[in-house]
Parts: C-alpha cells; sequence; structure tokens
C-alpha cells in the first residue's frame, strides 16, 4: 500500500506547474531544454554543449568538463487552437440548440520544467540523469463545441526520468546509454450522441524504456552524433465516470474501473552534425525520424472483461482511431560566439505531422505540420556559470477534419460527422537554462 502511494505520489510532484501542449510534432514535446531551443533543436543529438546532452545523446557527456555539470530548465509554452465548423452532420444534441458551435480556443499556456546532472566518475566514463516531461498535449474548448462527441477535454502527461553513462572509448568515438522509467497519465472528456452528458474517463500507467548514441569526432571541427530512443507500452488502467448518460449509453457506459489497449509512445532516431566553420561560427543540422505508427488505435475494455449487460464479450467498450503515420523532422541552426561572454543562437526546423488524412484528425489533438524559427542566447555568468535564453516561433499549417463519431462498442455505425477546419494555429516558448559546473 505504502509503495503505491509512493510510486504515485512522485509523478503528481514532479508535474506541478505542468499543465501539457504539444510542442513537437503529435504529441511529443521537442523543447527539452533552453539551450537547444535557441536553434530549434537543430543537431541536438551532436550538440553536446551542456548536461541536457543527456536527453538528446547521451554519449555526449564526454564533451563535459570534468567533476559535475547541472543544468536546470524552465519553458513556458503557449499554444492557440481555434476550430471553426465547416457542416457538421448527423446525431443532434439537445441541449447544443445554441451552442457556440467553435468552442473557443482550446489552447493554453504550461510550464514545462527539465533537470539534467551528469557526473565524470573517472577519466573516461560519465555518469547522469535527466527528469522531465517528454510528452503532453492539454486542450479544451468550450462544454458546448459542437464537436464535443469526438472529445472535447483532452490532458496527456508523460513524465521521464533517464538514468545514463557514458564511455569515451577514444578521441574519436563515444558511446552512451540511458534507461528510461516513465510514468504516462490520460484524461479524456467525451460527448454521448442524443444525450447531452459525457464520458469522463482517466487513467495511468509506468513503463520502460531505453536510449543509446555514439558520438563520432571525425576532425577538431566536425562531430556526428547517432542516437536512438525506444518506443515505451503503457497498460493504462483507471476509471471511467459518466455523466448525464441516458438509454443504451447508460447501459453500456456504467461508472466502472477501465483499460487502455494500444497506447504506446513513439521511438526516435536521429543523425545529427556540429561543423566548425571558424572560431566564432558552428552550424548544426539534423534528420530525425519518429515512429508515430506505434499508435494506430486505443481500445478502451472493462478491466473486469465485460460491462453490464454484457453489450461486449471481450470486454471492448470503445476504440478511437488515430492511425499515425511515421514522420520526419529537419533541422538547420547556427551559433555565433560573439566574444567570451556572449553567445548567439539562430534555427529553423520543419516538422511533419503524424496526422495523414482529415478523416483521422482528432477535435483535441488537430495536428498538423510546422515550422519553427527559433533565437536565443547564451551568456557566461562566471567560468562555471552560465545563463541561456531562447524564443521559438511555432507556424501550423492550416488543417481539416472529417472525424466520424461511431456508435460504441462495435464502431460500425456513423452517428456523426465532425466537418470542420483550424486555421493560423500558432505556438510559442520562451526558455531560461542555468548551466553550472564544479
Amino acid at each position: 500500500m505504502t509503495k503505491g502511494l509512493t510510486m504515485r505520489l512522485i509523478p503528481a510532484l514532479m508535474m506541478l506547474g505542468f499543465a501539457g501542449a504539444a510542442g513537437a510534432s503529435g504529441f511529443a514535446l521537442q523543447n527539452q531544454s533552453g539551450s537547444g531551443n535557441g536553434n530549434a533543436f537543430a543537431g541536438a543529438a551532436a550538440a553536446a554543449e551542456d548536461a541536457s546532452t543527456i536527453y538528446f545523446n547521451p554519449a555526449g557527456m564526454t564533451y563535459l568538463p570534468t567533476g559535475h555539470t547541472i543544468a536546470l530548465s524552465g519553458t513556458i509554452l503557449d499554444r492557440s487552437i481555434k476550430y471553426k465548423d465547416t457542416g457538421s452532420v448527423g446525431s443532434p444534441v439537445p441541449f447544443l440548440a445554441n451552442a457556440r458551435a467553435n468552442g473557443g480556443d482550446a489552447g493554453g499556456t504550461a510550464f514545462l520544467p527539465h533537470g539534467y546532472w551528469a557526473w565524470s566518475v573517472a577519466p573516461d566514463v560519465w555518469f547522469g540523469v535527466g527528469v522531465g516531461p517528454t510528452f503532453g498535449n492539454k486542450s479544451e474548448y468550450d462544454t458546448n463545441f459542437i464537436g464535443r462527441n469526438a472529445g472535447y477535454h483532452t490532458e496527456i502527461e508523460q513524465i521521464n526520468i533517464n538514468p545514463s553513462f557514458a564511455i569515451k572509448v577514444n578521441d574519436m568515438l563515444s558511446l552512451g546509454l540511458g534507461v528510461n522509467l516513465a510514468h504516462a497519465s490520460l484524461r479524456l472528456k467525451q460527448g454521448s450522441p442524443g444525450t447531452g452528458g459525457y464520458l469522463d474517463i482517466d487513467g495511468d500507467a509506468w513503463g520502460f524504456g531505453a536510449n543509446i548514441g555514439a558520438m563520432f569526432q571525425l576532425s577538431p571541427s566536425t562531430r556526428i552524433g547517432l542516437s536512438y530512443r525506444s518506443e515505451i507500452d503503457f497498460d493504462i488502467e483507471g476509471d471511467l465516470k459518466p455523466n448525464g448518460l441516458s438509454g443504451a449509453a447508460a447501459v453500456l457506459f456504467p461508472r466502472q474501473k477501465v483499460v487502455a489497449d494500444g497506447y504506446t509512445t513513439p521511438g526516435t532516431f536521429s543523425m545529427a552534425v556540429s561543423q566548425k566553420l571558424s572560431d566564432r561560427w558552428e552550424l548544426l543540422g539534423d534528420l530525425t525520424r519518429t515512429n508515430w505508427s506505434s499508435i494506430d488505435k486505443l481500445i478502451l475494455r472493462s478491466e473486469n472483461g465485460v460491462p453490464a449487460a454484457g453489450i461486449a464479450a471481450d470486454g471492448r467498450l470503445t476504440a478511437l482511431d488515430y492511425s499515425f503515420r511515421n514522420t520526419w523532422r529537419v533541422g538547420l541552426g547556427a551559433n555565433y560566439q560573439y566574444n567570451e561572454a556572449w553567445k548567439f543562437r539562430f534555427g529553423v526546423a520543419y516538422d511533419q505531422s503524424p496526422v495523414a488524412k482529415k478523416e483521422d484528425r482528432t477535435m483535441t489533438l488537430p495536428d498538423s505540420d510546422r515550422i519553427w524559427l527559433s533565437f536565443g542566447t547564451k551568456y557566461n555568468l562566471s567560468k562555471a556559470a552560465s545563463l541561456d535564453v531562447a524564443y521559438s516561433h511555432i507556424f501550423f499549417r492550416d488543417a481539416k477534419t472529417s472525424r466520424a463519431v461511431t456508435s460504441p462498442p462495435a464502431n460500425t455505425t456513423v452517428l456523426q460527422t465532425i466537418n470542420g477546419e483550424w486555421n493560423n494555429n500558432r505556438a510559442d516558448l520562451l526558455s531560461v537554462q542555468y548551466n553550472h559546473t564544479f
């Protein structure tokens, strides 16, 4: 009992102030450091400039100063999500007769904290640990949103604890390995067609994964980084709480314990380069693959196997189709060392969305291709301490949806089709990071 309570308190305490809002494609949080934000995270797997390399490529710890190195960062992420209905059709909901159809701004502001510590335990051996949110999204429309039956409130939060190890094999090669202990929590509020009520579903789980990395110092001015982070499977368990349901919906969805099958956060592989052009200029670049196809369909089942009235023999209550595709991200950045105290950063990136078709685009994750524009600065407070400040603006491509609301548990009958679009969605990220060696 005490162990279970402790394991639930750890992520709760770590997520104080974290509301969750997607910064990279899908619901991944690319913004893992304040320094990387200034370059749009271009070349992050090869940069190895501070302790945040633990996340991007653990082999990069071998390029840090001997002794202890810490990096503490915080990012304020503000996102705007504004829907415009273009003619949704199907089953009416009584109390929506005078609805604010577009649902207001579903975005919001989130605070994303990260902390890293690296230690050179021997001349060629480093140990480190990183802690922070790696996936997250929060979107909330007005309760009388026309698309509420396809979801009007979602919270996804994932905190990762990442102990890491690195070894310098020789002057040309360094290797790194990390273990990921992750806690995921999900919450969904979705309307019930024809009843005016809604379902409130929440659950959580712990999962385990790994990440590996390699650094190749091809010359004094050229460094290549390779990094892989594995998928993490979560066996979500939680509660389903009905509110205002009637008829068949009330029978199928009584208050009960539920489990969710199919929640697997994707693996990533990144190839990055750091190229010194002169004593002042450094060029950074990366190509990153994210295996979003690991998330295809989220199936909700009764924990007891068979819900009330035995409506589904295998306990299946409903399913949420995502049909995500694998994606690519490409980034290009530069650093300019103005003098001993000041460094300036610049970056641009193109990030592909895992949503391939408008039929797969959900209300609460209206994802689309995006472009990052970033800049930042690093100021050396002393020989041991420095401060990074960075800003990114993300432009989202306009996106459409034609999302079907189907009849559970078989999900074969279309009750409603939500037709709409999102125009001029945007996100702004402001980061501050403190670095210290001792």
